[in-house]
């Protein structure tokens, strides 16, 4: 009797060690303004042109000791393009740039989580923008997590990546230089 009670216990046991660790799920704080996805992209080889996209929502599941089981989702509204420049934002939604009525949303969607130790990885994904799907890759950099002051817990992370804007069928000529848009990424997420 001890020895069967002694093997179901370990059967437990391994059960249980054998579980995965669950990935902790997270919405990305717009609303406290935790969160930015800024741009940049070549004005006459002089320049910039640098800006932000002030509507977008996602979410993202992360696990320090299961990286890899990580999932990012966000959609940006494409008419929220704030450039600091009323009139150039105008021409800017419009069909000969990016056509919001058309396309009036950005997606990512990840697809893995490439680990590469003190907390960078690779986050790959697939990146609808003006109705083409494309992959993509960001090299992010987790800057933290913990409790915050309110009660709740947050993960952040940032991350950098280029666009070649042919890609996704973008046929404006701004030049060569102007085919590629620099992506600066400010993630923090609430934990649910």
């Amino acid at each position: 009797m001890k020895l069967k009670s002694a093997f179901a216990g370990l059967a437990l046991a391994t059960a249980f060690a054998a579980t995965p660790v669950m990935a902790a799920d997270y919405v990305i704080d717009t609303e406290g303004a935790h969160a930015s996805i800024n741009f940049k992209i070549d004005h006459l080889g002089v320049s910039y042109v640098v800006g932000r996209f002030n509507e977008f929502t996602g979410t993202f599941s992360y696990d320090e000791k299961n990286p890899a089981a990580s999932k990012v989702e966000v959609t940006i509204k494409m008419a929220s393009i704030d450039s600091n420049h009323a009139e150039r934002d105008r021409h800017v939604r419009s069909n000969d740039f990016l056509d919001v009525r058309r396309y009036a949303e950005a997606r990512f969607v990840s697809t893995a989580y490439e680990d590469l130790g003190d907390g960078k990885a690779n986050l790959k994904g697939n990146l609808t923008l003006m109705g083409q799907t494309r992959p993509i890759v960001i090299p992010v950099q987790k800057v933290g997590e913990g409790q915050d002051p309110w009660g709740g817990y947050r993960a952040g992370f940032t991350g950098t990546t280029a666009l070649n804007l042919p890609d996704f069928g973008a046929n404006f000529n701004l030049g060569p230089a102007a085919e590629t848009v620099y992506l600066d990424l400010v993630v923090e997420g609430i934990r649910k």
